[in-house]
Formats: C-alpha cells, structure tokens, sequence
C-alpha cells in the first residue's frame, strides 16, 4: 500500500515586487548546517533576473553580498561553477556581445535564458538541452549553461552517488517562475532533487549552480537580510566550519521594480 504526505507548509514572506522568500526543513536532525532550504521566488515578469560577471563588469571577484549591494539587487547567488582561473564559467556563458566562456559543454544539459531579443518568447526560461548548440539560442541575449538536476516534467536524472554538499541551484516552476534555493546543509544531489520535487512546488526544471562553500545566497528586502554561506563539500572540505561568503566571478541576480518590458510566460502542463 502506497502513502501518501501532503508538501510541508509554507509561509511566504513578500521581500519585493515579484520576489518572495520561504524556508522549509528538508534534512530533521542534521549532522551539519540547519537542515534548512532556504527559497526565493521570482516573477520574471514583475522583477529584472540578470546575470552579472567580472569579465564584464572588471574588477575583483565580490562575494554574494558584495555584487547585491554594489548593484543594488534584492537578492544574488552563484551563476555557476569557475574554472581554476577564478573568472570563467565551466559552461558556456554569453551576455549579450560578451562573452565569458565559449565551451559547450554536451553533459551540462540546463540553460538558463534571459532577456529576449523579440517579445515572442518569455523573459527569462529555464530549458533542456542535449542534442544542442550555442547558436541555437541566438534569440536570447543571456545564456548560462550549467549541469542539470531536473528535466521537464520535474523527473530527476541525478545519479546515485555517495558525493554531498552545500547546495544552490536555480529552478522553475509550471508558472515560469524562478526559484533561487539554498541549503547549507549537505545533501546527495539525488536526495536533493527528491526533496524538492516533495515540497509542492510545481518545480519543472532545476540546475545545479555550486556547491560546498562556494555556494552562496544573499538577500534584502521586507524587513529580511541574509547573507548565507555554504561549508561541507565530500573529498574537498568535509566540515560544517565556513562561515564566510567566498568571492564569486559570476552571479545571478534579482533586481526589484525592474520587472521586464513583456509579460510572455511559459506554463509547463
């Protein structure tokens, strides 16, 4: 006999125009972190998602709270693992004319696509890829690819695998929405993905952005301010003892009151 749970409740917490904050526990009882997934909830039609990088911007690397402030963003998370160099993204990375990194990596399956060049497409998507080029989403001014956690329609394609971390990673609902989710307590990404796909959300699509303590969110709006930071990461730094934010080359970011010119959403039925 098979049962039946409802998803946990949420309370959600309204942080700007378009952007809404929760948190839910994933992990009773955790051996380290909170056991906390923290989640932001982003209408792409009400609030600016843009992807910010030091190639572009110049400068050093800033930590999450740095590119939220200096550019005053209601909320900033990795865009994504870096290369050894500190500044290029192990995916292929454009924003609009400018280029980060060209490799097109055929086992990194999820894109992220924002700021669309005609009003035929929405704001920003979350789509699968395989059989796929770079050129194919000339019609995108932004494109960030990065590994995959969810394919459409919400089905976990993570591995079984003993490897855990701190997690963000960026997903999208049947309402097109954007969700920004973090947990600084350490999951198998499979374990991760089941999670998710439990809390009623509607999740989609989801991609991986970084782990261990690389991973990081940073928030403010409504009376809410966090700057988190994550720690434990298998074979690499196996403790629950970071406690600051490490500077990043590449964000996502959510602008409040910069919500885009045209409404086109997508709904997954």
């Amino acid at each position: 006999l098979a049962l039946t749970t409802s998803p946990p409740a949420m309370t959600w917490r309204e942080v700007a125009h378009g952007v809404e904050y929760a948190t839910v526990s994933i992990a009773p009882r955790p051996r380290h972190g909170d056991g906390l997934l923290h989640i932001v909830r982003v209408d792409p039609a009400l609030a600016r998602v843009k992807v910010l990088a030091v190639s572009q911007q110049g400068g050093a690397n800033r930590t999450a709270r740095q590119w939220r402030d200096q550019h005053d963003l209601v909320v900033a998370i990795n865009a994504g693992m870096y290369q050894q160099d500190f500044v290029t993204h192990t995916g292929y990375l454009r924003l609009n004319r400018h280029i980060n990194s060209r490799a097109w990596v055929g086992k990194y399956r999820s894109l992220l696509l924002l700021d669309p060049r005609t009003r035929e497409h929405p704001v920003a998507d979350v789509v699968d890829v395989a059989a796929a080029s770079a050129a194919d989403f000339e019609h995108y001014c932004t494109v960030v690819q990065n590994l995959r956690l969810i394919r459409a329609p919400g089905v976990n394609v993570w591995q079984n695998n003993t490897r855990a971390w701190s997690e963000a990673a960026l997903a999208q609902d049947d309402d097109g929405r954007l969700l920004l989710l973090f947990s600084r307590t350490p999951l198998v990404m499979r374990d991760f993905n089941r999670e998710l796909l439990g809390l009623g959300l509607g999740i989609v699509r989801a991609m991986h952005l970084e782990g261990g303590p690389e991973a990081s969110l940073s928030l403010r709006g409504g009376g809410v301010e966090l700057d988190l930071s994550g720690s434990f990461e298998t074979g690499f730094n196996e403790n629950d003892g970071n406690q600051r934010q490490w500077p990043l080359p590449n964000v996502i970011g959510v602008a409040a009151g910069q919500g885009a010119l045209s409404p086109a959403r997508r709904r997954d039925q």
